[in-house]
């Protein structure tokens, strides 16, 4: 037999349990649900305001430079970060506390005895109470207070939530503005006494630098507004150089045109003349020859070329001609004679300067040297008090500008009372049905896993170490009453079937059917069996052997009188108590009346004569035994008969009652058929859908398997 127990389970096993135990899914998924509705119902209403701000950095609200333009539109998250645990800290909540008398307020609400709390106490109710969070990549907060209906009106819990979070808003911005004014305010303090010791500085060296020229007899003047001095030696070298560089330039330039002026002739002088020279008499003489040439043209198209206007034209044309080559030479002379002069004069300054710098040199002494390392010192100590100055200037401007780092831009408004964020019916219906279902199906399986009963097939192949012959579904009753075209015939006929092939039964005449415990169905089964058998058109005789409860003679609804225990007393014989029924080829002995003092009465030898009697008149003989683990006689039975049937009562008693009844049943030698599995609820366990759907097959199919021989039914 194979080894199921390995085979992993599907998802359709799940789906099973849950089917199976559904009545405690639901019934715990309902009061789950009912519990969270009414807690939902029963707390306080809990409403939500929220303010949003702008945070920006410390910058004018007109930047002064590209620098502070840039810082106004930068994101910084560490920057809002901190601006976060600013608005939630200390400072500002203690002040929102003292505005708005919140100690008061929350003591009336959250304080048995209504007196007030203290600063640290309410502080910790309104951190409780308030979230601020950032809306993603912008430099936008939003400041949420939540506050409930608890010992209050919904109507007071709202404006408390929108007041709450306005005053947040307003006290963060004011502090803001207030810290960066003071932070503002002492830097320039700082900036202003460290001037003011440069500045003294600065004098005090301008004072010991006149001192010492006054002691070394030097001559230097002030060379700029800011105090810089120079010596007349230095300054006439200074211009010397200057005047030699403006020379050099003009030489340059004379030079060059020169050059150009030369190396042009013809058209090509004429036109580039004005531009070298720069001369507006010869510009204006060339404009005038163009238009008396253009005025030329004109007539020779008009009179001809012998007219006397066009030759008086040309004479005009001819005396342009002339003055500009007049013009052009002058030009030249007058370029030369420039560049003459320039040079002449730039040698004269290289000469002057050459000998400037040698006096200079001749003159200059170690006086000069403690003069110049002071001056040197005075223009850095000047640099540093001018760019104090300069920083001082700029901050104080700054100072002065109108600033904005924090801006209210969405006033937290009163919510509406019928819009509370807290408790959400539906959310929390929502999350009790899923928790209710979750606990539901969890209880399910934890139930399906301390269950031991018999539950599937794989069970009895398992633990009980046999096979399934029949499954039996719920709802069943005697097949006397609903005859055989009954839907639940087929599950008997099925089993049948299963009997008559089974090698243990090979020529087999009699069997008994038991059971581990009481209330298992093997008397219903038995007497169905029967029915079965009689109607598939073999002689079938029903034993009701079960002595203590004796359920057979109900079902066919004759006396108990006389029966069985007769027979094992040796007051009838067996042929003395068979009863014919209603149905053609099924006979029954009912069980009879056992005397309270009569125990053991069923003995091997007895019931192999009540066999070898009753066995030649009938094909089938069933016996319906007593629990094989309550009552010897059951023991008795399986030793004696041609086969074994176990019935096993589905989701019942333990495995280990099917088992052990199973064990006892190979300790008396008994030939175990197979088992049945009874009371299947075929709609639930989906597990049993497949063997449901081909028992109860179609009414012509049953008809057809009515209709066989008996012969050949038994082959």
């Amino acid at each position: 037999m194979a080894d199921t127990s390995q085979q992993p389970e599907h998802f359709l096993d799940y789906w099973r349990i849950v089917q199976s135990r559904k009545e405690i899914v639901i019934t715990v998924a309902l009061f789950v649900i009912v519990v969270a509705v009414a807690v939902t119902l029963s707390l306080p209403k809990v409403y939500v305001a929220s303010t949003r701000i702008l945070v920006r950095r410390d910058t004018p609200d007109v930047p002064l430079n590209q620098q502070q333009q840039g810082m106004l539109n930068t994101y910084d998250p560490y920057f809002l970060r901190t601006q976060f645990e600013i608005i939630q800290s200390s400072p500002i909540l203690h002040e929102v506390i003292r505005n708005l008398r919140l100690n008061e307020l929350f003591g009336r609400v959250y304080n048995d005895t209504g007196a007030p709390f203290d600063l640290q106490e309410t502080s910790k109710i309104l951190t409780r109470t308030m979230k601020v969070q950032q809306f993603r990549d912008t430099n936008l907060i939003e400041i949420r207070i939540f506050r409930s209906s608890h010992r209050t009106t919904r109507k007071a819990a709202c404006e408390e939530a929108a007041r709450i979070a306005n005053e947040i808003a307003a006290v963060y911005r004011d502090q803001r503005m207030k810290v960066i004014r003071d932070e503002k305010r002492r830097g320039l303090d700082a900036l202003n006494d460290a001037f003011l010791k440069q500045q003294k500085k600065v004098e005090d060296l301008e004072k010991k630098l006149e001192e010492s020229r006054k002691d070394l007899d030097l001559t230097v003047f002030m060379t700029s507004r800011e105090g810089g001095m120079a010596s007349l030696d230095k300054s006439k070298i200074q211009q010397l150089e200057g005047d030699r560089i403006a020379a050099r330039s003009h030489l340059v330039d004379r030079k060059t045109r020169l050059e150009e002026f030369n190396k042009l002739s013809g058209e090509e002088l004429l036109y580039s003349a004005a531009y070298i020279v720069k001369d507006p008499a010869l510009s204006g003489l060339r404009q005038q020859s163009i238009d008396a040439q253009v005025k030329l043209r004109e007539l020779v198209e008009i009179y001809g070329p012998k007219h006397p206007e066009v030759i008086r034209a040309e004479g005009v044309v001819k005396d342009f001609d002339k003055k500009i080559k007049e013009t052009l030479i002058g030009l030249k002379s007058g370029l030369q004679t420039e560049y003459e002069i320039s040079r002449v004069t730039y040698e004269a300054l290289e000469k002057d300067l050459e000998d400037a710098r040698k006096v200079d040199i001749q003159s200059h002494s170690d006086r000069y040297l403690p003069f110049t390392k002071l001056q040197g010192d005075l223009d850095r100590q000047r640099q540093i008090r001018d760019a104090l100055e300069s920083r001082l200037v700029q901050e104080k401007i700054e100072f002065d500008l109108p600033r904005t780092p924090v801006e209210v831009i969405d006033l937290a408004e009163v919510p509406t009372e019928t819009d509370p964020v807290s408790p959400r019916l539906f959310l929390n219906l929502l999350l009790g049905i899923i928790a209710g279902l979750g606990t539901g199906i969890g209880l399910a399986f934890f139930i399906e896993y301390i269950d031991t009963s018999v539950k599937t097939v794989e069970d009895i192949e398992k633990f009980i170490n046999s096979t399934i012959l029949g499954i039996i579904p719920q709802k069943v009753r005697a097949l006397l009453v609903e005859g055989a075209e009954s839907r639940h015939a087929e599950s008997y006929r099925v089993l049948r079937t299963n009997i008559q092939f089974s090698k243990k039964m090979t020529d087999g005449h009699s069997l008994c059917l038991t059971s581990g415990g009481a209330g298992e169905g093997k008397s219903l089964t038995a007497c169905n069996l029967a029915f079965i058998y009689a109607h598939a058109g073999q002689k079938t005789l029903l034993v009701d052997a079960d002595l203590r409860r004796p359920t057979q003679h109900k079902m066919f609804k004759v006396t108990n009188a006389v029966g069985f225990a007769d027979y094992l007393l040796g007051k009838k014989t067996a042929k003395d108590l068979v009863m014919k029924t209603a149905v053609p080829n099924l006979d029954f002995i009912p069980s009879g009346k056992l005397p309270s003092s009569s125990h053991g009465l069923m003995t091997v030898d007895k019931l192999r004569e009540f066999i070898a009697q009753i066995q030649p008149d009938y094909e089938m003989v069933i016996f319906d035994a007593p629990p094989i683990m309550g009552v010897s006689d059951a023991s008795i039975l399986a030793s004696e008969v041609d086969g074994v049937l176990l019935v096993v009562q589905h989701r019942s008693y333990p495995r280990a009652v099917s088992g052990r009844a199973k064990t006892m049943i190979d300790n008396v030698g008994g030939k175990l058929v197979g088992v049945v599995l009874n009371n299947i609820n075929i709609n639930r366990d989906y597990y049993y859908y497949y063997h449901s759907s081909y028992y109860y097959g179609t009414e012509g199919s049953r008809r057809e398997r009515d209709a066989e021989p008996a012969a050949e039914r038994k082959a």
